[in-house]
């Protein structure tokens, strides 16, 4: 079974910085995309970045310039440098893998998993 733990949100001031990590754990054999969506109240849930297996980078136009997603595949890890934090960015974070490949027994799965949620709060 495959597990994503996210970590490192956190109350921080208007223009304060903080990074998420998400770890993938499980008989892992491959990730494809790894990313970060946030859902804020009242509202739809986004993506924020994502990171291909081949290092290709995606990013919300809210959060150019402000966020860096970067990934540890030895480690299975994808991480999200959030810095000139804005009141709108507060949301609950989630991490999502995507076609990940995973060993249990003799067989071989294929599926997406998303991460617990972490609350990022940005106010003074």
């Amino acid at each position: 079974q495959v597990q994503l733990v996210e970590s490192g949100g956190g109350l921080v001031q208007p223009g304060g910085s903080l990074k998420l990590s998400c770890a993938a754990s499980g008989n892992i054999i491959s990730i494809n995309d790894m990313g970060w969506y946030r859902q804020a109240p009242g509202k739809q849930r986004e993506l924020v970045a994502a990171i291909s297996g081949g290092g290709t980078l995606n990013y919300a136009n809210s959060v150019k310039g402000r966020f860096t997603i970067s990934r540890d595949n030895a480690r299975n890890t994808v991480y999200l440098q959030m810095n000139s934090l804005k009141p709108e960015d507060t949301a609950v974070y989630y991490c999502k893998a995507e076609r990940v490949r995973d060993s249990r027994g003799s067989t071989t799965f294929i599926g997406d998993y998303w991460g617990q949620g972490t609350q990022v709060t940005v106010s003074s």
